[in-house]
C-alpha cells in the first residue's frame, strides 16, 4: 500500500508530505482548493506524461515521492527483480520534474525509463473517476479481471501452455511439408543429382590432393631427361668410374714402393670414387620417383576437371561437393519418406489442437458461469446506489476461429441504464454519474481480485447526495477491508466512514514581501474531524444543527 508521499514544489505545492493508512483515507476541501493538484502530483510519481507547467512557478524543478510498502509476493517485485533491481523493504518511486519539460524517474534511487515507473505504478495504483476509469472500461483487461474473479489462474496457464505446443507443432509441420513440396517439385533434378554424384562420390580434400599429385607428375616430367642423362653418364660405356678405379687401384701399388709421394692422392682419388658412387644411387633413386605412368596422370586430369565440372554445375565450391551429396541425398528420402512423416507429424498436431479445444471449452464454461456470479453481485449493489433499473451484463463471446493464448472468449462488461434502452459497453452508455456508480460496484464485487493493493476514487459522488452518498461510503469502507482506499470526496457521508481524513485548503502567504497562494494538505484529528463534515453539510457558515448532524453521521459510521 502507499505508505508516505512527497511533494515540493508542485503547482501550487511548496512542500507536503503525507503519511497514509491502511482502510479508507478521505480527503476533502473547498472547490479549488488544490485537490487535483494533488491527484496529478501523485499520477507523476506512477509514470504519467510530465509537463514542465507542473513545476511551481519561479522553481527550476519539482519532485514527487511516493512510498509503498508491499508484499514479498506482489507482482511488482519480481518486476524490479527482472530490471535488475533489488527488493527493498520499501518501494520508493521518485519523479523529478523540471520547468523545461524534461522529466527523470527514479525506482529506489536507481534511474529507470517513465515506461518503466508506469509499467509499475499500474500494478500499484488504479486511480478512478468520473474521466478516469482506466482500469475497468478497458476491455482489454475485462477477460483478465473476470478470470481473476473466477479464480481460472491455473486454468489460464494450462491453455496457454497447450497454445503454445499446438503453435510449435503447427508450424514444425508447415516447414516440413514445404519441404517436401520443395522435394516434390524437383523429384526429376533430385534423382538425377543422387545418381550422378554418388556416382562420383566426391571425398573431402579430394581437389587438392589431386591438384598437388598433378603437379608432382608434371614436374617430373620435365626433369626426367635430364636424370636419364645422368644416369647414363655415370653408368653408361663412357662412364669414368672403371677408369678411375684402375688408375686409383695402380697408385695404390705405387704408393708401396715410395708411400711418403702418393698416399694422399690415393686417398683423395678414393674420396672422390665415394662421392661419384653416392651421386649415382641419388640420381638413380630421383629416376625412380619420377617414372610415372602417363595414364595415371591422365587419370588425375580427368578426375580433377570431372569435380570442378560437377562444381561448376551444382554453384559451389569442389570442398563442398561431399556435403551437397549428402544434403541432396536427404532431400531425395524426405522426397521417399516425407508423405508419412508428414502424415504423423499432422497427426501430432491435430491431438494438440484437439486438446487445446477441450482445455479452453473448459475454461470458457468456467468463464461463462464466473460471469453469471459476477453479474449477479454487481446488480445486488446497485439498489442502493440507485441504478435500481439498471442491469450489468458480462457479454462473453466463445469462437473457436479467434482462438489464442487466453482462449476462445473475448470478455466486455456491458449496461444497460433502464429497461427498454439498449444494453452496451459502460463507457459508451453510461453518464458520468452511472460510470462512476457501475465502477464502484463492480470493485466491490471484484474485491481485492485482479486490484491493486491502492485505489484513488476522485469525486466518484459528484452530484449525487443522501441515501446514494451513504450507500458509496458503506461500499467504500467494505472494499478498504481488503485493499487501501483512498477517497476525495464532496459527500460528508462518504467522509464520516473514513479511518483517516485530510483536509486540503489553499491559503495566502507571504514571502520577500510578496503575497503568494499555496496549496496544503493535513491529517486532521476527531474533533476537526467533525467540524470539516459539519462545514461539507451546512457551507460556509457552521452551525450547532450542523455539527450535532456532522457528529450524527461519524456515530452512525462507527456503528
Amino acid at each position: 500500500m502507499l505508505v508516505q508521499l512527497t511533494i515540493r514544489d508542485i503547482v501550487l505545492i511548496e512542500r507536503l508530505d503525507l503519511t497514509f493508512g491502511d482502510g479508507l483515507s478521505v480527503l476533502t476541501g473547498e472547490t479549488g482548493a488544490g485537490k487535483s493538484i494533488l491527484l496529478d502530483a501523485m499520477s507523476l510519481a506512477l509514470g504519467a506524461r510530465g509537463d514542465g507547467g507542473l513545476v511551481r512557478n519561479g522553481c527550476d524543478q519539482g519532485q514527487v515521492t511516493a512510498t509503498f510498502d508491499l508484499a514479498a509476493s506482489h507482482p511488482v517485485q519480481a518486476l524490479l527483480e527482472a530490471q535488475g533491481i533489488t527488493p527493498e523493504a520499501f518501494l520508493i518511486l521518485k519523479r523529478i520534474q523540471s520547468a523545461d519539460g524534461r522529466s527523470k524517474a527514479f525506482v529506489n534511487d536507481q534511474p529507470v525509463s517513465v515506461s518503466l515507473m508506469r509499467d509499475i505504478g499500474r500494478n500499484l495504483v488504479e486511480l478512478h473517476g468520473q474521466h478516469d476509469e482506466r482500469a475497468l472500461l478497458q476491455t482489454s483487461v475485462h477477460r483478465d479481471l473476470l478470470d481473476a474473479f473466477g479464480g481460472h489462474e491455473s486454468l489460464v496457464m494450462s491453455v496457454a501452455a497447450t497454445w503454445k505446443k499446438w503453435q510449435e507443432k503447427r508450424r514444425e509441420v508447415t516447414a516440413f511439408a514445404e519441404a517436401v513440396e520443395n522435394a516434390r517439385r524437383e523429384s526429376d533434378y533430385l534423382h538425377n543429382a543422387v545418381e550422378e554424384l554418388t556416382l562420383l562420390s566426391p571425398q573431402p580434400g579430394e581437389e587438392e590432393e589431386l591438384a598437388a599429385r598433378r603437379q608432382t607428375m608434371m614436374k617430373a616430367e620435365a626433369v626426367a631427361s635430364d636424370l636419364n642423362a645422368a644416369v647414363e653418364t655415370l653408368s653408361g660405356d663412357a662412364s669414368p668410374i672403371p677408369v678411375l678405379t684402375a688408375l686409383a687401384k695402380q697408385l695404390e701399388r705405387k704408393a708401396r714402393e715410395v708411400p711418403d709421394m702418393l698416399e694422399e692422392a690415393v686417398s683423395q682419388l678414393d674420396q672422390g670414387l665415394d662421392a661419384v658412387y653416392r651421386a649415382q644411387q641419388t640420381i638413380e633413386a630421383a629416376l625412380a620417383k619420377a617414372d610415372f605412368d602417363p595414364r595415371e596422370l591422365e587419370q588425375a586430369e580427368e578426375r580433377l576437371f570431372s569435380l570442378r565440372a560437377a562444381s561448376r554445375k551444382y554453384g559451389v565450391a569442389v570442398e563442398n561437393l561431399p556435403e551437397l551429396a549428402v544434403k541432396l541425398a536427404d532431400d531425395l528420402e524426405a522426397l521417399v519418406s516425407g508423405e508419412d512423416r508428414l502424415k504423423a507429424l499432422e497427426s501430432e498436431q491435430e491431438a494438440i489442437q484437439a486438446e487445446y479445444h477441450s482445455v479452453a471449452g473448459r475454461l470458457s464454461s468456467e468463464r461463462s458461469a464466473a460471469a453469471s456470479a459476477l453479474a449477479e453481485q454487481v446488480m445486488r449493489e446497485l439498489p442502493p446506489l440507485k441504478l435500481e433499473a439498471a442491469r450489468f451484463m458480462v457479454r462473453q463471446e466463445a469462437d473457436e476461429a479467434t482462438a489464442g493464448a487466453a482462449g476462445i472468449d473475448s470478455i466486455e462488461f456491458w449496461v444497460q441504464t433502464n429497461p427498454g434502452t439498449r444494453p452496451g459497453p459502460m463507457i459508451k452508455v453510461a453518464s458520468g454519474g452511472e460510470l462512476s456508480r457501475f465502477l464502484l460496484a463492480l470493485k466491490v464485487a471484484l474485491a481485492d481480485k485482479g486490484s491493486a493493493p491502492t485505489l484513488v476514487f476522485d469525486e466518484i459522488d459528484t452530484g449525487i447526495g443522501g441515501a446514494v452518498a451513504d450507500a458509496i461510503g458503506k461500499r467504500l469502507r467494505r472494499l478498504a477491508e481488503r485493499v487501501q482506499v483512498l477517497s476525495v470526496t464532496h459527500a460528508p457521508q462518504v467522509a464520516a466512514r473514513a479511518g483517516s481524513h485530510f483536509v486540503i485548503t489553499k491559503q495566502q502567504l507571504e514571502a520577500a514581501g510578496e503575497g503568494r497562494t499555496a496549496t496544503q494538505v493535513a491529517a486532521i484529528s476527531q474533533s476537526d474531524r467533525r467540524e470539516e463534515i459539519a462545514r461539507m453539510l451546512a457551507g460556509a457558515k457552521i452551525t450547532d444543527e450542523a455539527r450535532a448532524a456532522a457528529q450524527q453521521l461519524i456515530d452512525q459510521s462507527a456503528a
